[in-house]
């Protein structure tokens, strides 16, 4: 079995990052329109190079494959990062890798998935990611998930003679209204 559900969703699950996908994110990493979203659209990515980063991945942190249910298809992957358990915040980063399963729904629900997971199961409060202001359709997913602004980095992203803004969105354990996972969670009655 190549993927393990850690995180079952409606139409997606989260499972372990396989290392035997370097291929397939290699291929990914190296597209302008996933690299020029992530910011790292500068950066060379090899088979090797992004190997280790898999590894590394493997080995620590709440990262995550994003694997369509119906067919085993991965379809990009999500990770909670900076965490600390003393202030009980994190950050969250998701990227779905083929253009064709854009707009489809899968991030909004890979991302309540995995904040569902840092609230209920991880003992989070507070979640924040960062989206650069020309990735509309990011936003509106976000947005979708339950996540809302509070902040921007004006002029922070150069490219192409232009200045864009970081955008600086957050969801609170009390904004967070999905129920994956209670059916596997335990209650005191």
């Amino acid at each position: 079995m190549k993927y393990f559900k850690k995180l079952e969703g409606s139409r997606l699950y989260l499972s372990p990052v396989n290392p035997e996908d370097v291929e397939t994110y290699t291929r990914w990493i190296n597209d302008l329109s996933v690299s020029v979203r992530l910011g790292n659209s500068r950066e060379v990515f090899g088979l090797q190079r992004e190997q280790v980063l898999l590894e590394d991945m493997v080995k620590e942190g709440q990262n995550f494959a994003i694997v369509r249910m119906d067919d085993d298809q991965l379809l990009g992957n999500c990770s909670l990062f900076a965490m600390d358990s003393i202030r009980r915040v994190a950050e969250v980063g998701i990227f779905l890798g083929d253009e064709e399963q854009r707009g489809q729904g899968y991030g909004t629900e890979a991302l309540q998935l995995i904040c569902e997971y840092g609230f209920k199961i991880l003992n989070l409060n507070n979640i924040m990611l960062r989206v650069f202001e020309f990735n509309q359709p990011a936003i509106r997913c976000y947005e979708k998930a339950g996540f809302r602004v509070f902040g921007r980095r004006s002029q922070s992203y150069y490219m192409n003679d232009t200045y864009f803004d970081e955008i600086y969105m957050e969801m609170l354990r009390s904004d967070c209204k999905t129920t994956y996972l209670d059916a596997k969670l335990p209650r005191r009655n």
